[in-house]
C-alpha cells in the first residue's frame, strides 16, 4: 500500500509537505482578511478612503510575503544566499525607512488613541492651531496666524499634546485690582451680576468670584469663569471690558502701582529743623 502523505513529488518534498504549504497560506490569508476587515470598520470614519485603502493593502499583502517565506523551506528551496542578500539590503532599506516606518506606525497608533481629530485646537512643541487634516505619516496644523505647519506623527505621538477643546468646558480667569477705598463687596456683587446675566457662561461647575490678597496697591480680586470651550476666547475677551467698564461707572477704579519714596535731602533737611526747635 503506497503511503499517499509521504509520497515524493520531486526530490524530498512530500504531499505532507505541499499540503502543508497549502494549509499555511490558506491560513495566512484568513488572517490577513481578518485583521483587515476589523482595521476598515476601526479606522473609516478617521482616515481618508484611499490612505486606508493603502495601508490595508500593505497589511495583507505583508502577511501574506511573511508566510510564505515561512514556508518556502517545506518546499526544498534553501533560502541562505537569498537572506544573506535579503538581510543587507533590508538593513540598507532600514536606515533609509526608519523614520518613515517609525511615522507609519505612530500614525496608526494616534489614529487607534484618537487623541486629537480634525478641526480640534491644539498646542504641541510651540506650534499652536487647528487640526486640518491626520494622515498615516503626518498631520496636519493650520496655525492662528494662517500657516501650515506638517508634524510628523512620531513627533506627535512622543510629544505633549494639549487639547483645548476636548473637554466640553473651559475655564478662563481674571485678577481684577481695585483701590484700598473702594467698596470690595460691592465689586464683588458688580461683576457676580455681569457673569450671571452672560449667556455662554455655565452656572455648572460655578462661578468663583473673591478677594485672593491685599496688593501693594489694590485689593486684588480673582474670577473664574467656566464657558463652552467653543465660545471661551470670546466670552473671556467680552466679560474682561464689561467688567471694567461696570465698576467704573460704578466709582470703582483699578489703580495704578504706588510707591512711597524718601529724598535723602529732604530726610536731612526734615531732621534737621526738628533739632533746631529741639534747642
Amino acid at each position: 500500500m503506497i503511503d499517499v502523505l509521504n509520497y515524493k513529488l520531486y526530490g524530498d518534498v512530500t504531499v505532507y509537505d505541499v499540503a502543508v504549504v497549502v494549509f499555511v497560506m490558506a491560513f495566512a490569508t484568513i488572517i490577513a482578511k481578518i485583521v483587515t476587515t476589523n482595521l476598515r470598520r476601526a479606522l473609516i470614519d478617521k482616515m481618508r478612503r484611499d490612505q486606508l485603502e493603502l495601508m490595508l493593502k500593505i497589511i495583507y499583502f505583508g502577511i501574506i510575503i511573511i508566510a510564505f517565506i515561512a514556508v518556502l523551506p517545506a518546499l526544498g528551496l534553501n533560502l541562505s544566499g537569498l537572506l544573506v542578500a535579503g538581510g543587507i539590503t533590508g538593513i540598507i532599506l532600514g536606515f533609509a525607512s526608519q523614520s518613515v516606518v517609525s511615522n507609519l506606525v505612530s500614525g496608526i497608533f494616534l489614529l487607534w488613541e484618537k487623541p486629537i481629530k480634525i478641526g480640534d485646537q491644539i498646542s504641541i512643541d510651540g506650534v499652536m492651531g487647528f487640526v486640518e487634516d491626520v494622515n498615516v505619516l503626518s498631520t496636519i496644523i493650520r496655525t492662528y496666524d494662517g500657516l501650515y505647519v506638517r508634524i510628523p506623527n512620531e513627533k506627535l505621538f512622543t510629544s505633549n499634546i494639549t487639547n483645548y477643546v476636548a473637554h466640553i468646558a473651559r475655564r478662563f480667569e481674571y485678577v481684577i485690582g481695585i483701590r484700598y477705598s473702594d467698596d470690595a463687596e460691592k465689586a464683588i456683587e458688580i461683576i457676580k451680576k455681569l457673569i450671571e446675566e452672560h449667556p455662554f457662561v455655565l452656572k455648572n461647575p460655578e462661578p468663583q468670584v473673591f478677594v485672593d490678597n491685599l496688593g501693594e496697591s489694590s485689593v486684588n480680586i480673582i474670577v473664574r469663569v467656566w464657558a463652552p470651550s467653543t465660545e471661551w476666547y470670546s466670552v473671556k475677551m467680552e466679560m474682561l471690558w464689561k467688567i471694567k467698564t461696570e465698576l467704573e461707572k460704578n466709582g470703582i477704579e483699578i489703580p495704578f502701582p504706588q510707591r512711597v519714596v524718601w529724598f535723602a535731602n529732604e530726610l536731612r533737611a526734615n531732621v534737621s529743623k526738628e533739632e533746631g526747635r529741639q534747642t
